[in-house]
């Protein structure tokens, strides 16, 4: 007698034991929950949760509001009103500042604070795009500021001692910015590649080369010192290395944004869709398997060190060429180098992540003079805002938990740790 169970269908439904399976969850759910999951949503969350703090620690310390506290009890609405004044205050003013000042007689002056948030963001972003570009490659590039210094003494030096029209006298300033700064971030990516040598020790160690040799130089009588002075400044940039504006007076825009702009798109190139750039994505995701496959990890090192250093050696020639064209001292550098990091990291090191962290930095740079001026708030809160969007950047679970998103589905649970650690033990 023949077996025919192998023939026969196998049983199925709640008949053979089984439990219905649930049904698969609508495509747009997960759609929304991959949404509310990403880097964008949570970057935007951590800025706003970043000046909700800021504005908190603004009332706490504004006068009306220590006022109303002392009869708090009695009438609450008054110290909660005085909390809404400095908080509105504030951001009211950052706004006019920085985007729109709607208090302007007339629509040019409306619109300055815009191009005014547009020149601080340049710096800003092409010092950022060397950073986030050192750190897409694994390398952690705290070398900005030597970087900047000595891209705008190279072209301090070119820019004071060519005597061209525009067309060629700016160019050759922006490429004697860039290629000091492309000597100088090399410098690293050398001693790295070669020596094994660590690129953190490496720019902080050359920062303060950098800094004393550019004030050796606005010292020294001949070199970048102004003729006939005794102070540690140069002479002025002369009209034709300077970027033109691109708009009349009142408004501050210069060309350098739209060489900011041209950099942008060229990192994104670079990164995203060349050749070089994908053997730079490699190195950062693992030098040894990037080495096993045949890419020559120590010249790419160089070469991401090298461009680093030439982006900010661009943001030293907007500052010698678009900012501040009365003459340079030491201090040019303006604290830049350091932003350049913070910039990088909110953009999360690409590039028009950078780019729009930079106007966002640039524009709460902008709003805080006004901040300062209208409602006597401390520029420092500005500073305070900044580390805590950098905090809650860090830290997206953080946020992710404060805003009640959904988690990460590679994220382990309570409850799958638990389960973990009793198999372990088991």
């Amino acid at each position: 007698m023949t077996d025919t169970s192998s023939e026969l269908p196998a049983a199925t439904g709640p008949l053979a034991g089984q439990t219905p399976s649930s049904p698969p969850a609508p495509r747009q759910n997960a759609f929304v929950a991959d949404l509310l999951r990403g880097n964008v949503v949570t970057t935007v969350l951590a800025i706003v949760l970043s000046m909700l703090i800021g504005g908190l620690l603004v009332a706490l310390t504004d006068q009306n509001v220590i006022r109303t506290a002392g009869y708090f009890f009695a009438r609450p609405g008054d110290m909660l009103g005085a909390v809404w004044d400095a908080f509105a205050g504030t951001y009211s003013a950052l706004f006019r500042g920085a985007i729109y000042n709607y208090d302007a007689p007339d629509f040019l002056r409306a619109i300055k604070p815009l191009t005014d948030t547009l020149n601080f963001a340049t710096p800003l972003i092409a010092a950022g795009l060397g950073v986030g570009l050192a750190f897409r490659v694994g390398l952690f590039n705290i070398g900005g500021r030597g970087q900047l210094l000595i891209g705008a003494a190279t072209a301090a030096f070119v820019a004071f001692s060519v005597d061209a029209p525009l067309w060629i006298h700016l160019p050759l300033t922006i490429l004697a910015g860039l290629a000091g700064g492309a000597v100088w971030g090399g410098i690293v990516g050398v001693l790295k590649a070669r020596t094994g040598a660590h690129e953190v020790i490496l720019t902080i160690m050359l920062n303060f080369v950098a800094f004393y040799f550019v004030s050796w130089l606005l010292s020294t009588p001949g070199l970048l010192m102004r003729p006939g002075g005794s102070q540690p400044i140069s002479q002025a940039t002369p009209v034709t290395a300077q970027f033109p504006a691109i708009f009349p007076a009142p408004l501050t825009v210069n060309w350098g944004f739209l060489v900011a702009i041209l950099a942008t798109v060229f990192v994104w190139w670079l990164i995203e869709r060349s050749s070089l750039g994908f053997r730079m994505r490699a190195v950062g995701e693992n030098p040894h398997a990037a080495r096993a496959s045949g890419v020559k990890v120590g010249r790419i090192l160089i070469y991401a060190m090298a461009l680093a250093g030439a982006l900010a050696g661009l943001a030293g020639v907007n500052q010698i060429s678009g900012t501040i064209t009365s003459g340079f001292g030491n201090g040019i550098d303006a604290g830049i180098g350091f932003d350049a990091i913070t910039v990088a990291l909110l953009g999360r090191s690409r590039a028009w992540g950078v780019f729009a962290a930079g106007i966002l930095f640039g524009a709460l740079k902008a709003g805080s003079f006004t901040m300062q001026i209208t409602e006597n708030i401390p520029v420092d809160i500005v500073l305070v805002v900044q580390a805590l969007i950098v905090l809650f950047i860090a830290a997206p679970p953080l946020v992710r938990t404060i805003f009640f998103l959904p988690k990460d589905p590679a994220t382990p649970t309570r409850r799958t740790r638990r389960a973990a650690r009793k198999a372990v033990s088991a």
